[in-house]
Formats: structure tokens, sequence, C-alpha cells
């Protein structure tokens, strides 16, 4: 018989199962690289996976909200994904073609085409790039030197593009560059950040003082700053912190960049397929970008990244850009089904809603706990800065951050069984990335779970405060029916 965990509903397995998971943990550690970052917070083995849920090798089960890392828009194990990857198996079709053309990855690019701006679509190319986004940011930077004859780049603080040469030179990570040969040809430039503004003003004003600092740079024959071969963005910051741009500032810098002829690179791996209300985050500003780095949740929880971009910019020469495993069709298979789902479905709509109501309960949270120093997102994309209430403010309000609390929060949460992510500066940020196909039990359990999770890791401001709004434990099993028809489930 199951022994009953120090969590309220929630069951471990029989000791022997609990074991193999440990074994099984061990020798991650003992094997694997210094490098691994999520097997250090989350020492989960898992061994099935439903929708949001997630089972252990130790019989409990966790409501996931890191998702992959966003890659996996319909959850885990979706029937429409796992029918795509089965009919392309056991129709004989060759897993491995390169380059090569296959209605396979014709289904994909119609269906990702059907969903792309029409200004981007109607004129547009793809590159099949290999199996991780990094690589298609690499191939985005390459092309604007290629098609431009520039060298130099325009990225922002807080930037996230991947751990390759000029992924990462973009990369606004300090400790991660610190590991790579600097690259001269980036210029940094400060991205609107509302709660730690650059400028010490927030709001519309702080970024209109990034724009206008932009264009300076830019015009100045002083400036020290050489016309870039493209400017490259997140229309939301993932790993940043989760920081949406304002949609002005967004216009703006499609209106420098247009006016200046320099080609806007809009890296929609993290934001795309729905995750932040709209199909691609830059609907929501409305402006075209020249290109388009994709990843993630195009794959349908399989290895996919493209870039898709005006065509006046191929400018490659044929291998130009190639790799071994650029033609993954089950990856194309399980994306077109993601894609068409989530389009049919209109689950960007229900994760506007949904992200909505999330915002709101945490910004009741927030008023209960000063350790909240903000709460942000764009659709089911969504952070939460903690911050050290011990120490002293800047000059506009905003405390410092709080990493060893956000440590906590995230322990705390993992013992109720929700799994989130930390991210944003100095990791003090709380992310949240459910599937799109979340229900809105699923939703409530989730802020139970993390309210819960910062009354306990925040244990002087929970006694003196009244704690969480809402605080409940709710145990996973209680989550069954739930998870039998996920939102959106055919």
């Amino acid at each position: 018989m199951a022994a009953t965990s120090s969590v309220p509903g929630q069951l471990t397995a029989p000791a022997e199962d609990f074991g193999a998971g440990e074994a099984i943990l061990r020798r991650q550690a003992q094997r694997e690289s210094a490098a691994r970052t999520y097997a250090r917070s989350l020492p989960v083995v898992p061994v099935r996976a439903r929708g949001m849920t997630i089972e252990g090798a130790d019989g409990r089960r966790y409501l996931d909200c890191l998702s992959g890392a966003g890659t996996l828009a319909l959850g885990h194990n979706h029937p429409v994904v796992l029918e795509a990857v089965r009919r392309v198996l056991d129709s004989g079709a060759p897993l491995h073609v390169l380059d090569l053309a296959t209605p396979v990855k014709d289904d994909f690019t119609t269906a990702l085409f059907e969903t792309l701006p029409p200004a981007l679509a109607d004129h547009g190319r793809i590159q099949f790039c290999g199996p991780a986004g990094t690589d298609a940011v690499e191939a985005a930077i390459k092309l604007a030197r290629i098609a431009t004859g520039r060298t130099g780049l325009l990225a922002f603080s807080g930037a996230y593009h991947g751990m390759t040469a000029a992924a990462l030179a973009a990369t606004g990570d300090t400790d991660a560059r610190a590991t790579a040969e600097a690259d001269a040809r980036v210029t940094r430039l400060p991205y609107p950040y509302d709660y730690r503004c650059p400028f010490g003003t927030g709001g519309e004003r702080g970024a209109e003082l990034s724009a206008r600092l932009t264009a300076s740079l830019l015009d100045d024959p002083k400036g020290g700053v050489q016309q870039p071969a493209a400017m490259l963005l997140e229309p939301v910051q993932g790993e940043g912190g989760v920081i949406p741009a304002p949609d002005s500032w967004l216009r703006r810098m499609r209106e420098i960049t247009a006016a200046r002829g320099i080609p806007l690179i809009a890296d929609e791996v993290q934001t795309g397929v729905g995750r932040t209300g709209t199909f691609w985050a830059v609907e929501r500003s409305g402006i075209v970008p020249d290109v388009m780095v994709l990843s993630k949740a195009i794959g349908g929880s399989l290895p996919l990244a493209v870039i898709v971009y005006r065509e006046e910019l191929d400018a490659w020469h044929p291998g130009a850009h190639a790799g071994t495993f650029r033609g993954n069709q089950l990856a194309m298979a399980a994306g077109t089904a993601t894609i068409r789902y989530v389009a049919r479905n209109a689950l960007h709509e229900r994760a506007e809603e949904v992200g909505s109501r999330i915002l709101r309960r945490l910004r009741g949270l927030a008023a209960h706990h000063a350790c909240i120093g903000d709460v942000r997102g764009r659709g089911l994309m969504i952070g939460v800065e903690l911050v050290d209430t011990g120490a002293e403010p800047d000059d506009r309000g905003a405390l410092p951050a709080a990493p060893r609390l956000a440590a906590r929060v995230q322990q705390e949460a993992l013992r109720r069984g929700l799994i989130i992510e930390l991210g944003g500066r100095h990791s003090s940020v709380v992310r949240l990335l459910p599937p799109l196909t979340i229900t809105d039990e699923q939703a409530e359990a989730v802020l139970d779970r993390l309210s819960d999770a910062v009354a306990a890791a925040d244990v002087p401001d929970a006694g003196s405060r009244g704690g969480p709004i809402g605080g409940r434990a709710r145990g996973i099993d209680t989550l069954r029916a739930g998870e039998a028809q996920p939102a959106g489930t055919p």
C-alpha cells in the first residue's frame, strides 16, 4: 500500500518504486555534465505524462507549468500529436530525408504559412535549420549579414537567444557570455522593463526613451555604431524575466529599422503558437518583421526550428546554412497537428482569457505579500518577480531581487505538486508556462499551490499579513477528472 506524503492529497509509490527513482537521480548526477540545469532544482523522474500532468517514478503527480520551456503548447502526449506521429510511422515514409521535399514537409509549411502575418506569408521563404532554436537564431543573423553585406547587430539587455556563437553574443546574460569570446559587432540597447526601468521613468516614457536612444545612436555619425546587419528582439522576453515589450515600442522599433534599411528579426521561439494570447506575439502590435525565428511549439513537442523571412533577403548560396537533422519528419507531422489544432480551436484566445484571470489573481496575492515586487505577462506566459523586503528600494521603489526566496518558492511548489521555472535577473522571477489546454480547474489548482508555496517560503510576511488569498491545498488526485478531458481535447 502506498504511503501518504506530507502534502495533503498526494500519494507516494511503494518504497521500491521510490528507490528506483532515487537511483536514477544518483546515476544522473554521476554521469551527466555539470551543465545540467532543470534536473538540479526539479529532482523528478517522469515516467508518464498526459496533458498538464506528469507522474514521477515515486508515484506522485505534478501539474507541469514548465511545459518543456514552452514547447508543449498542447501539453504532454496530446491525442492529435500522437496520432500524427503514428500515421507517419505506419505509412512507411522515410524518417530522415535531409532537405528533400516530402508530403509531410509540404503539409507543415502550408499549415505554418496559413498562420503567419499575410504580408510575410505572401512573400516569404522558409529555411529549415538544425533542430534547436539557437541554430535558427544563427541562421537569421547569418542571413541578415549575407543579405546586407554588413556585420553589426543590435540586441537588447535581458535578451536570451541561445547558446551557440552568434546567438550567445546577442544574449544579455553576462555570465553565460563570459564563456565565449566577446563579439564587438553586437551593440547592446536597453529593453523596456517597467519595474526596473534603466531610465528611471518606467511606463510609456521609459519605452520612448529607449526608442529615442536607438534612433540617436544609429543617426549620430560620432555615436560609434555602424549601420548594422539587423536588429534582433523578443516581443516578450522569456528567460529575461517575462517582460512584454510595449506595443508602441515595438512599432517604433519597426519604424526605426524600416526607415534605415535594417532588417528586423523577431525571436518567437518561446512566444509563438498562441502562447501570448495571439498566434504570434508580434500580431498584438501589428508589426511585420523581416525575419521570424521559430522553434519549440512548432514541433509539437519534437525538435524543429525554422526561420521565415522576406523573399528579398534570400541571398543564401546552396548549403550556406545546412544541418543533417533539418528534415525531422516526425516533428513536422507533430507540428502540423499542433499548429492546426491551436488555430482551429482558437487556443490563443483561450490563453488570453485564462492568462488574464491568472494575472488578476496573482496581483491580488501580491497585495498580501510584499515579497512580490511585480506581476506581469501576456497570455499564458506569466512572471512573478520576488524581491528582498529587507533591502533598500531604488529611486522608483523597486526592491532588489530575492533569488534565495525564489528558490524556496520553487521547492515549496514542488512539494505541493507544482512544477515551475525560475528566470529573470538573478533567477528571481517565478515563470508560469502552462499548456494552452489548461482547464479552469487546473488553473485554480496552480494558483492555490503557488499561493501556498509563497506563504510557506515567505514565513515572516505570511504571518504578519494573513497569508495567501484563497490558498488551500488541493490534492493532485482530485484533478483526475479534469485531466481526463483537458481543454481542447477532441
